[in-house]
């Protein structure tokens, strides 16, 4: 009799490491397939038909795909980390950054926390093509060829000297803004990324940086952009506008 329970008893624990092996394989295949299916699209941690909405306010300034303009007037937000995009609405909203055409939308009635999560999400997700891809005679559509070409961008060639600008980038801001440009993230904090933003839209927050009127990364950081010559910028910048070519 006693033999009999023992033996109940280690089918019984025998049957326990079983389920349990079982949930973590059901446990590690969910979050697999969570992470495919967000890579894929099939998954989204925000609300897309909200972020639309959302975006016919951007668009009148920033484009309908969030390529920016090409004057420096409004950068590119298309493609942007989410969480980069979300802390400069915050920083809006708070007025810590001052941005004069941004203060009539950043604000929480007209741009709560909801919505800055949702437009900084949406915008991350757009992909901007480098040029338009070969016509397919089978399944060429002229109105999706013709939509498809309102997503292709590409920074205009700046002058200076790409190879003096890629040595003043690698040793100036490859070290925070990565080597290919596409910015990094941080313990604290999520570096913005340079490639494939406006040339004029850089220099412009290269001058704010030096003035002053904008905080990079420490308070020191303005006397450092205004040690930078004329020619190092142009060169900096001319080497940023080749990297989106690809």
């Amino acid at each position: 009799m006693t033999y009999y329970k023992r033996s109940n008893c280690r089918r019984k624990k025998g049957f326990d490491r079983v389920l349990v092996c079982q949930r973590i394989v059901s446990a590690i295949v969910t979050m697999f397939l969570l992470v495919l299916f967000s890579k894929l699209g099939a998954v989204e941690s925000f609300d897309r038909e909200l972020a639309i909405e959302i975006n016919y306010t951007c668009a009148g300034c920033h484009g309908e795909y969030g390529q920016g303009v090409a004057d420096g007037t409004y950068p590119r937000l298309a493609g942007m980390d989410a969480d980069y995009l979300a802390r400069q609405l915050r920083l809006f909203k708070s007025r810590k950054r001052l941005n004069i055409p941004m203060f009539p939308y950043a604000i929480d009635r007209d741009l709560p926390e909801e919505d800055v999560v949702a437009i900084s999400q949406f915008l991350s997700s757009i992909e901007l093509l480098a040029k338009l891809p070969p016509i397919d005679d089978k399944t060429y559509d002229p109105l999706k060829r013709l939509k498809l070409a309102k997503q292709v961008f590409s920074v205009p060639r700046y002058s200076g000297d790409v190879k003096t600008g890629k040595f003043f980038y690698n040793k100036e801001c490859a070290n925070c803004h990565g080597r290919d440009g596409l910015g990094k993230r941080k313990k604290k904090t999520v570096v913005p990324r340079l490639a494939g933003q406006h040339s004029l839209y850089l220099l412009r927050q290269i001058e704010i940086i030096g003035k002053g009127l904008r905080l990079h990364d420490e308070a020191g950081d303005a006397a450092v952009f205004k040690s930078y010559s004329k020619t190092e910028i142009a060169n900096v910048l001319a080497y940023l506008s080749v990297l989106d070519d690809e």
